[in-house]
């Protein structure tokens, strides 16, 4: 058994040592000097790369022990602050779509199809095992008057106090990231919107400026800022590997992701962030912070340091120092629960002038159905479902893959690092299929799904319509987006998917 919450201990003083409001504003860097490295969780993010979990600069201050109980206070439920709330108006395009009566996702997930149960659950098959009957420490009795609402009357810390974030953590097990019907997922996304944000720090490695948040409640998540207009489209002379990741994109991709009832991205939501509150006044890392300035409209302005796009030539402005952004929940801290890193078998060549064996050899899957970990299981079926679900945003910039190590071969794929989808609504990129053209495999519940969401009654963009109108940064793609994935549907099926599926070209009947 382990124990995933920091354990409480005495304060120093005697004193209540209750955690400051989120109405208190940060102390000036010239007073409290440059501390340490924030130590109470590993900073962990969606890279390719272990060595890259961590921030730019290790610049963060080891709290005190009596900060600790930071982690049980109550979840904020107060509402956004006139700087937070959102500026855009509903598009009227995504508004029609929404069902005059009734809930076509409540009636999508009320489907058969989206209410097969998951095999009996062991120790093997769930990523923590974690001690539910943890008794509050008698030590911190100090901290229990601040938070005598966080614990039950016998003293003990039940699941249901954890933070949400952690009650996310332990829900993971071999066949999901999180249930169909988890509550925890939609509380997860409100804290990403309203939690206080602690620390801000860059993320190393990547390409592109990303930004690695920690919230009141300990909590962290993976920011992604504007960087283009929803109706930006991708420059047809950019290659794939050049392309802006998008904040909507993230935002998106997870509410397919949920439709598609893959539930293999942790979960996104989309917040309207004030850049000089809740990044430069609380950010501790002095290469983000240096890269602030004024532009000539006195906007607030900044651009970090990265590969691609991180100058003053491209740098990130708010209107004036409120700016978009997706906040991506973080995976449970690589300390704790490994995680392995594949070679996409259908990775692109990165090359401007090379091809990738692939796209010039047709019998290329054969190859691959040959080679562990394709040869059995599942994870070749696993593939198949990344490339629909690619294919469906039009995402070619999917070079890796990971899985929970714990689990071996038999788990599924995580979705991660989706900002590269939903660059062009105008056009299809039919070579993102080959996967399924070449290896004539589908999951059947997959493709049952697929059939459901070509109806008129699950439309796919109706129903991404109106789960995206949810979201703070609504609206989050455009019309001809939306229409485009009804038209990238049925390009699925033509390429054969039907008539190998009745031919039998399908692994497992009951996955």
């Amino acid at each position: 058994m382990i124990d995933l919450l920091p354990k409480l201990e005495r304060h120093g003083n005697s004193g209540c040592s209750c955690s400051h409001t989120p109405s208190e504003e940060p102390q000036s860097w010239g007073k409290q000097g440059w501390p340490n490295k924030h130590t109470l969780r590993i900073l962990q993010d969606f890279s390719n790369e272990p060595s890259s979990n961590v921030s730019s600069h290790s610049l963060e201050r080891i709290p005190a022990a009596g900060d600790k109980t930071q982690a049980f206070r109550r979840l904020e439920h107060q509402g956004l602050r006139g700087d937070r709330k959102r500026q855009f108006l509903q598009d009227a395009a995504v508004t029609k779509n929404l069902p005059a009566k009734g809930s076509r996702l409540l009636a999508l997930y009320d489907h058969p199809l989206y209410k097969r149960a998951l095999p009996p659950l062991t120790d093997e098959d769930t990523l923590f095992n974690v001690n539910t009957d943890i008794r509050f420490d008698p030590k911190a009795a100090e901290d229990q008057a601040c938070n005598r609402d966080e614990f039950n009357p016998t003293g003990e810390l039940t699941a249901d106090s954890y933070p949400n974030w952690l009650r996310f953590h332990i829900g993971i097990n071999r066949y999901e990231l999180y249930s169909r019907h988890n509550p925890v997922i939609d509380a997860l996304l409100k804290d990403l919107v309203t939690q206080r944000i602690t620390s801000v720090a860059m993320k190393s490695g990547g390409t592109q400026l990303k930004l690695i948040m920690t919230f009141q409640n300990y909590g962290q998540a993976l920011f992604k800022p504007m960087k283009q207009t929803r109706e930006q489209e991708t420059p047809p002379d950019f290659f794939y590997f050049s392309d802006f990741e998008r904040h909507n994109a993230e935002i998106a991709a997870f509410h397919l992701d949920r439709i598609l009832d893959f539930r293999r991205v942790p979960p996104v939501a989309g917040r309207l962030v004030n850049m000089t509150k809740e990044i430069k006044d609380v950010t501790r890392d002095k290469k983000l912070w240096r890269t602030f300035f004024i532009s000539p409209a006195n906007n607030v302005c900044f651009y970090g340091e990265c590969s691609y796009y991180c100058s003053t030539e491209h740098a990130l402005c708010g209107k004036p120092d409120q700016i978009e952004g997706s906040l991506a929940a973080f995976l449970p801290d690589l300390a704790l629960a490994k995680r392995k890193t594949w070679r996409n078998p259908w990775r692109r060549s990165y090359h401007k002038r090379k091809k990738a064996e692939w796209e010039v050899d047709p019998d290329y899957c054969e190859e691959v159905k040959q080679t562990p970990p394709y040869d059995s299981g599942t994870r070749l079926l696993d593939i198949m479902d990344m490339t629909i679900f690619d294919f469906l945003m039009g995402n070619m910039d999917r070079h890796h893959y990971e899985t929970f190590e714990k689990f071996g071969n038999e788990t599924f794929i995580i979705h991660l690092d989706n900002g590269r989808g939903f660059g062009k609504h105008s056009h299809d990129e039919m070579s993102i299929l080959v996967p399924l053209s070449q290896c004539c495999r589908v999951r059947k519940t997959t493709h049952l799904r697929l059939q459901l969401l070509a109806k008129e009654e699950y439309k796919l963009s109706m129903l991404m319509a109106e789960s995206l109108v949810r979201d703070r940064l609504s609206p989050i793609l455009i019309q001809p987006h939306l229409d485009a994935m009804d038209r990238r549907l049925r390009q699925v099926f033509l390429t054969g998917l039907d008539s190998f599926f009745k031919l039998g070209s399908f692994e497992r009947p009951n996955n």
